[in-house]
């Protein structure tokens, strides 16, 4: 009965945040009260609970997560600065009397907003807000707007740079260690979040591509739903491509800066926060109440993720300290089928837990549960990486749960039915699925790039 208390932590976890309590105070909450029952019933060891605040100090001088708040803060700067909504507006002027050009102008641009704020939820609020009345008013159908829309939000989960793969990177690069410790490998390889970046290049541009595909396919074969908007008569190329330059030179310079190995993501991060400010600065959006509202913006998310980083420390501490890990490994070890049928179960889990939990809390919860099992067996950590954060942006737009969905519909005007919304992902889930499976096929497509430039 004593084995299974991880599995009881785990299931306890998602109790209570299916009620509804904070995510940070549950983790935490949830492994202070096992590990103390251990301790009194005699089945834990208290000094386990000494490593918990070299855990915490160990979080808070990590320097690869100093870009989290660096990233955050460039993206909301370009977000409540109306760099976005401008760029939109060019974008579209520039698109939409190509047949389906307002779609890809949306699709675009919510790439370069997700990559850059990287959380969903502002990446879809804002997008809604921008681009879903002006594509109702251009006479497309709700479905197909409101599923571009919802499918562009969830990019932020990997397009780099993005500060999911930031967060993947750092549990990773523990999780290949210990798994690599296990081997008897002594001088562990860490994996960098530049590796993550890297990797995700081609499945990102990938994807974009085929949601491209797939709204010149509607505006071919059924143009009454995307249909081509007039330009206006006095509107001129060469503004429209000056204003485009800067946000997209921005998001250039700082992944190239990274993929380059010019910089680090940490010192990229801290390039683009700086880069946004002196973008709004120059459009003269760089107003007081602004610029307290992107702190007040910044420093909210920032809290946040610490704080669940934090209490996942002490969850996984006492989930390893009454043997979870080798549970999971038992488990995993003794499937038919060896390390296909466990990636397999994982990312099944992933997958409906993503309808209940956002990127940060699994990330922090669940990869480094089953991340060094998976490792141990043989799988590339850049590619793992890649695969779950794809995984979680299907589960993200996946209806009745997801959560791109419910933020759509929190903003969407009245007259837009829910089944509407729904209708417009199922498209994009059905891409989203095959670049997965194309993963799977050919690992290659996360693989190759990186280990050319580390060549």
């Amino acid at each position: 009965m004593v084995e299974l208390i991880p599995l009881f932590m785990f299931l306890v976890v998602c109790l209570f945040l299916m009620i509804g309590y904070p995510v940070a105070y549950t983790l935490a909450g949830t492994g202070l009260l096992f590990g103390c029952v251990g301790i009194v019933t005699g089945h834990f060891d208290p000094n386990l609970l000494k490593a918990f605040p070299d855990r915490v100090f160990g979080t808070m001088t990590n320097t690869t997560l100093i870009a989290v708040p660096l990233f955050v803060l460039m993206g909301v700067m370009l977000e409540k600065s109306r760099l976005a909504e401008e760029l939109l507006e060019n974008m579209a002027q520039l698109m939409g009397r190509l047949p389906g050009g307002l779609g890809i102008s949306v699709v675009l641009v919510g790439m370069l907003l997700a990559a850059s704020t990287g959380i969903v939820g502002a990446t879809v609020v804002t997008m809604g807000l921008m681009s879903l009345p002006t594509m109702l008013k251009r006479g497309y159908s709700p479905s197909l707007a409101t599923g571009t829309i919802c499918a562009t939000g969830t990019l932020g989960q990997i397009i780099p740079p993005s500060i999911a793969l930031v967060l993947l990177g750092d549990i990773l690069s523990s999780a290949y260690q210990q798994a690599q410790l296990s081997m008897g490998i002594f001088n562990p390889k860490p994996v960098s979040v530049g590796d993550l970046f890297v990797g995700a290049i081609v499945p990102g541009l990938l994807l974009v591509g085929l949601y491209i595909v797939y709204v010149l396919f509607v505006a071919k074969w059924r143009p009454e739903q995307a249909p081509a908007v007039p330009r206006d008569k006095d509107v001129s190329i060469a503004p429209i491509l000056f204003s485009l330059l800067p946000p997209i030179l921005l998001i250039v310079l700082v992944l190239g800066s990274i993929v380059s190995g010019a910089a680090t993501p940490t010192e990229a991060a801290g390039v683009g926060a700086l880069g946004a400010t002196l973008l709004a600065l120059s459009k003269r959006q760089l107003t007081r109440s602004r610029l307290a509202e992107v702190g007040q913006s910044t420093t909210e998310v920032t809290a946040m993720v610490f704080a669940i980083l934090i209490g996942a420390s002490l969850f996984s501490l006492v989930f390893r300290g009454f043997g979870g890990e080798e549970l999971i490994t038992e488990f995993f070890h003794g499937l038919p089928g060896g390390v296909v049928s466990a990636t397999l179960i994982v990312m099944l889990v992933i997958f409906l837990l993503g309808f209940i939990l956002d990127f940060i809390e699994i990330t922090f919860v669940v990869v480094p549960i089953v991340g060094p099992v998976l490792l141990a067996m043989g799988l590339d950590p850049v590619w793992l990486g890649i695969m779950i954060a794809i995984n979680l942006q299907t589960s993200f737009l996946t209806p009745p749960f997801g959560f791109a969905l419910f933020y759509l519909r929190g903003v969407a005007p009245a007259e837009v039915a829910t089944t509407a919304i729904y209708r417009g992902v199922a498209p994009f889930i059905v891409i989203q699925l095959l670049l997965l499976a194309a993963l799977a096929l050919w690992p290659s497509l996360v693989t190759w790039l990186p280990a050319q430039l580390q060549g």
